[in-house]
């Protein structure tokens, strides 16, 4: 009896650890030009912007878009769970305005996103907070007049485009990353373009010249825990 007193006081003891054991980091693949897989602790999965390279095995359950331009829009390339949910402009701008969404535990709060290129009532970027993480996708964009407010966010990630030919060039995005004021700042859409399609998945010559601090130039393909 007093042995079976002592098993039961153990599992107990043991009952907060049970179930944590194989808990996985939430993890951030990028697969190349302004592409991303975001896999959260719980296993929820979201793509941002699904277009290039690969990675496109796990079944969605969000699937976030900034705009409609063929190389941020291929929601075909990806297999849906059941209820996914696929946020675009269009939602994210309902009622001319932009929009929260909380789905599954994930906070998904729409911003600002603009150029010559990119009209504000068609373009976005997303903020994704998730497993206590909170990750800025600006989509296609140059400076925006909201930038300047997301210092008070504490962003861990800012991920900006630099391209130069529809987004604004790294240098200008570096000025935005030291606005934003991120822990860690990732370039994308780097081009080079062949017309109005990225001829590479990655231009390391350009990422580089993206002198933001603490910079985090990832390749394609190239899975981070966050």
């Amino acid at each position: 009896m007093k042995k079976l007193s002592l098993f039961f006081i153990a599992m107990l003891f043991m009952l907060p650890f049970i179930g944590c054991k194989n808990e996985q980091p939430a993890k951030l693949l990028y697969q190349g030009h302004a592409s991303f897989r975001l896999v959260a602790k719980n296993g929820t999965v979201v793509y941002i912007d699904p277009f290039a390279g690969e990675g496109y095995d796990l079944p969605a359950d969000i699937i976030l878009v900034t705009h409609q331009h063929s190389d941020h829009n291929k929601i075909d390339l990806i297999k849906q769970n059941k209820g996914c949910v696929v946020i675009s402009n269009e939602e994210a701008l309902k009622d001319k305005k932009h929009n929260t969404f909380k789905i599954k535990g994930i906070k998904i709060e729409s911003v600002e996103a603009k150029n010559f290129q990119h009209h504000p009532s068609a373009s976005v970027g997303y903020i994704i907070t998730v497993d206590g993480i909170s990750l800025y996708h600006a989509g296609d964009t140059s400076k925006t007049d909201q930038m300047s407010t997301l210092q008070d966010k504490n962003l861990n990630y800012a991920i900006l485009p630099c391209d130069g030919v529809f987004n604004m060039n790294p240098e200008a995005a570096a000025e935005c990353a030291r606005i934003i004021g991120a822990q860690h700042n990732i370039p994308i859409h780097t081009g080079p373009f062949s017309g109005s399609k990225p001829a590479k998945l990655l231009d390391r010559t350009i990422a580089e010249r993206f002198d933001a601090p603490n910079r985090l130039i990832l390749e394609p393909g190239e899975e981070i825990e966050i």
